[in-house]
C-alpha cells in the first residue's frame, strides 16, 4: 500500500484513537500546539485516502543538540510492515533538517519488539531512566504508569 509522510494535524486526531486513550490524544493535541511554536515536529504516515496509520513526534527541547523521538505508534494490525521504520527515518530527516546530528529516544525495558527495531535502525543503548505518564482506564479513571526505560541514540 502506498503511503506518504506529512505533519500530523489537529483534524487527524479523531482518526488516531488506535494510538491511545482520550487522555493520550489530549497530550498529542498539546504537542501539536508546541509544533506550531517550532518546539516539536509531529508526523503522520498516511494511506492514499489520507488516514494516519503511524504517528510520532520529535521534541527539540529535551536534549541539547538532538531531536528526541517520542510517542511513536503504528496501527496494531499494520505493525511489522515497515511503517515504524518509515516514520523513524522521516523523523530523522526532520532532525537533520534542523542542523542537528543526533536522534535520541527512550523505550520501555519490557518492550523488546520496539527495542529490536531501534537497534536494527542503528540506535545504541547508553543508559536507563525511570519515566511515567498518566493512563486512562476503560472506565475513564486516570492512573500513573511508572516504568523503566532504556535510553538509546543514533548519530545522523
Amino acid at each position: 500500500m502506498p503511503v506518504r509522510v506529512r505533519d500530523l494535524l489537529p483534524r487527524d486526531l479523531p482518526a488516531c484513537t488506535w494510538s491511545g486513550s482520550a487522555t493520550h490524544l489530549r497530550h498529542v493535541a498539546r504537542a501539536l500546539e508546541r509544533a506550531e511554536a517550532g518546539e516539536v515536529d509531529y508526523l503522520a504516515v498516511c494511506t492514499p485516502v489520507d488516514l494516519p496509520v503511524a504517528i510520532g513526534g520529535v521534541d527539540y527541547q529535551v536534549a541539547a543538540g538532538a531531536g528526541t523521538l517520542w510517542q511513536l505508534a503504528v496501527v496494531p494490525a499494520l505493525q511489522s510492515r515497515g511503517l515504524g521504520t518509515l516514520s523513524i527515518r522521516a523523523a530523522e530527516q526532520r532532525i537533520k533538517g534542523r542542523g542537528l546530528h543526533r536522534a535520541a529516544l527512550a523505550v520501555e525495558e519490557d518492550n523488546p519488539r520496539a527495542r529490536a527495531l531501534y537497534t536494527r535502525l542503528g540506535y545504541t543503548a547508553y543508559g536507563r531512566a525511570p519515566d511515567g505518564w498518566d493512563e486512562e482506564g476503560p472506565d475513564g479513571s486516570i492512573r500513573r504508569h511508572e516504568t523503566m526505560c532504556v535510553l538509546m541514540r543514533r548519530e545522523l
